[in-house]
């Protein structure tokens, strides 16, 4: 499945998804309406759980590696996500972290399908960072309408409709527009993987970033960090790694904040379900950031 590349006003035709045109929905807006209106709530109760549940002492059990984290709050945020929703909208179909990780089918069709990453960061949960998120993204036709990202330990709740601009806290925000790697601050993340192979080229990438742009971060969320670009906080992302329910809604919230969304192997068109991405804040930006990124391979979601 293939995303918009650029959502800027000067290449509105790179907004379109392949085999897709504006049409999508066009009849429909009051159901985009009430599916962002309802993600909202959830978003903002699933909000109060973590939050209640974040110094609190946790059982935690590991996933693929001792890395890998997975908490009875992110399993229990997760199934009251996906029960409340399918309850509203009981012809919709899902894709969540841990119903994934529980043996769950990872499939994207044109059906309207709920993207969820109960807490993006449980690591950082499990530590008492408060850099974690609740992620919700919708895409119908494999489009992305609809992206709700909430940090309820700092409160800041950002949102974006497609075509709508992006928001924090009910405030439109935008990226900062920087276009030289040499004065920009970039996103990356460690992920949870150990293989030593694939972190040499990590650490590969991270060290060409340091030694031409401004400085590197990892806050341990891909939600947050794509929010992040879209609020003008950091000027570009780039990970490999990270699974469709990481970046599905930071993806359009990003993008409507006047974001550029590429493939960082090709520079062409994102496919969710590839495990690769890279956003920036200009499409110079992007270009010089992909040419300092040596490629992985990582099965797809």
């Amino acid at each position: 499945m293939s995303v918009a590349v650029d959502c800027s006003s000067e290449e509105t035709a790179d907004i379109l998804v392949e085999s897709q045109n504006s049409s999508l929905l066009e009849n429909e807006t009051e159901d985009i309406e009430e599916f962002f209106n309802v993600a909202m709530e959830l978003a903002k109760n699933a909000g109060k759980v973590v939050r209640s549940a974040f110094s609190e002492k946790k059982n935690i059990n590991t996933k693929l590696t001792g890395q890998d984290l997975v908490t009875e709050t992110d399993q229990a945020v997760e199934k009251m996500l996906i029960s409340s929703l399918k309850e509203r909208f009981p012809t919709h179909s899902f894709i969540g972290e841990e119903s994934v990780s529980a043996g769950k089918k990872c499939e994207l069709t044109d059906n309207p399908t709920w993207i969820i990453d109960p807490i993006d960061g449980t690591n950082n949960f499990v530590h008492g960072n408060p850099c974690i998120a609740i992620s919700i993204g919708l895409a119908v036709k494999k489009e992305l309408l609809i992206g709700i990202v909430y940090n309820p330990i700092q409160e800041r709740l950002y949102s974006a409709k497609k075509g709508q601009g992006a928001y924090c806290n009910n405030e439109e925000v935008t990226v900062s527009g920087q276009t030289e790697l040499e004065n920009a601050l970039i996103y990356s993340e460690f992920g949870a993987h150990r293989d030593p192979e694939k972190l040499e080229i990590k650490f590969g990438n991270m060290y060409n970033i340091i030694m031409n742009g401004h400085g590197i971060r990892a806050q341990g969320s891909a939600a947050l960090d794509m929010c992040g670009i879209a609020c003008g906080e950091a000027d570009a992302y780039v990970e490999y790694g990270i699974h469709v329910w990481d970046i599905a809604a930071g993806i359009l919230i990003a993008c409507e904040a006047g974001g550029i969304i590429m493939d960082p192997d090709t520079g062409g068109k994102v496919d969710l379900m590839s495990r690769r991405i890279l956003c920036a804040s200009s499409r110079s930006l992007a270009n010089q950031l992909k040419n300092q990124v040596t490629p992985q391979s990582f099965p797809s979601d």
